[in-house]
């Protein structure tokens, strides 16, 4: 069964790169940084995981074990864990490869993780 496009809000840890190295996510999703507001500077992992709750976003991080415990709390929002093996083109391919096969609700109260792995 073929899911239906949703235009998924993403939210990017600060310890993510820019989303402008993400092209392909970025044309397709609407990607958010968490430094884009400086107000959002220095916020915990927790003021992070409640904000992209609020707002029913997925935060993309390189630190999966910082928000494992939170995962289950909240069904608005959800983690994507991503190995920092791959390039920045791989995580861009996969990320948008992930977010364009999940439905609206797919990602929530879940962790998913991004390796290098096929």
């Amino acid at each position: 069964m073929k899911v239906k496009f949703f235009k998924h809000k993403i939210l990017l840890d600060e310890n993510f790169f820019v989303r402008s190295y993400l092209p392909r996510l970025n044309k397709k999703f609407t990607v958010k940084h968490v430094l884009q507001n400086p107000e959002r500077k220095g916020w915990s992992d927790w003021q992070i995981f409640q904000f992209a709750s609020k707002n029913h976003m997925v935060v993309v991080t390189f630190n999966v074990k910082d928000f494992v415990e939170f995962v289950e709390l909240s069904n608005t929002t959800g983690i994507v864990g991503v190995s920092t093996n791959l390039s920045e083109d791989d995580i861009d391919k996969k990320l948008t490869a992930l977010f364009t096969r999940s439905s609206e609700r797919a990602l929530f109260g879940k962790l998913t993780i991004i390796s290098g792995e096929t």
